[in-house]
């Protein structure tokens, strides 16, 4: 009998989420950039925290940061960091 403790677990985010955590994040950082707040600082803070409060209500951001789960977008912002920052792909 297997470990179940000693398996891989594997977290796939399916192209169409993909698509909507990509543009989620792009219009979450816009509207904390035009007000004035860190986006990195806010996004860390709420990732972290699970606080939607890191997130402005400015253009409906916090709810629209809430339509995905953090592990996805936190799942997002890594792949795309090791897209741009690794000579292998990383699928």
């Amino acid at each position: 009998m297997e470990d179940k403790n000693n398996l891989t677990m594997k977290f796939n985010l399916d192209k169409e989420k993909e698509k909507e955590a990509k543009d989620i994040i792009i219009e979450v950082y816009e509207a904390l950039e035009e007000k004035g707040y860190n986006p990195i600082n806010q996004f860390i803070g709420y990732i972290l925290s699970g606080d939607p409060t890191y997130i402005t209500n400015y253009n409906n951001a916090r709810s629209i940061i809430r339509k995905i789960e953090r592990d996805e977008l936190l799942e997002e912002l890594l792949r795309t960091y090791l897209e741009k920052n690794c000579s292998k792909e990383t699928n």
